[in-house]
């Protein structure tokens, strides 16, 4: 099974994210089993969000949060601590947005792309960040959950965001 944690405020779509690549993930099989959901507090915006995307060639059962992940995303680098590591299973990363570099994990400048397609979040370029790097889900399977999870008047800004998250990571 592999198992993805996101970390992000309320309001930057960290759980938009998890079921992004659960809906991805699953589009074109009925071999492939995902599982996506959020754990926060008191909602509100700005407060800390983790979601959960699970996924597997079985249905996925197993609702209780992530001990040990594949890939830890998160959307703002606050949320970052050296400790995060020891939530990670062997070679498994973390994928972090940020300007800087940051020892132990992958950085990218997530809000540089995001802001180039007009998007308030960084979500579906954190999305397309991590398929990049992944290789869980392929681009053309992330941009048909786009298409089918979205509303039609940002899924071309969207799509175009992820896009360039993916050349960005691949050049």
């Amino acid at each position: 099974m592999k198992e993805i944690i996101w970390l992000g405020r309320g309001g930057q779509g960290a759980f938009t994210a998890a079921k992004l690549l659960g809906a991805a993930y699953t589009i074109d099989s009925d071999d492939k089993y995902a599982l996506a959901f959020p754990s926060f507090g008191p909602e509100r915006r700005g407060a800390p969000v983790r979601a959960f995307t699970k996924l597997d060639g079985k249905p996925v059962t197993d609702r209780s949060q992530t001990e040990k992940a594949d890939y830890i995303v998160i959307l703002d680098d606050t949320l970052y601590s050296p400790q995060l590591s020891s939530l990670l299973k062997d070679n498994g990363k973390i994928i972090v947005n940020s300007k800087k570099a940051i020892e132990n994990a992958d950085s990218y400048d997530a809000e540089k792309i995001a802001s180039q397609f007009r998007l308030p979040t960084v979500n579906t370029v954190m999305f397309g960040i991590l398929l990049a790097v992944s290789g869980i889900v392929s681009e053309k399977e992330a941009e048909s959950a786009i298409k089918g999870y979205m509303p039609e008047k940002i899924q071309e800004r969207n799509i175009g965001a992820l896009a360039e998250a993916v050349r960005e990571v691949l050049s």
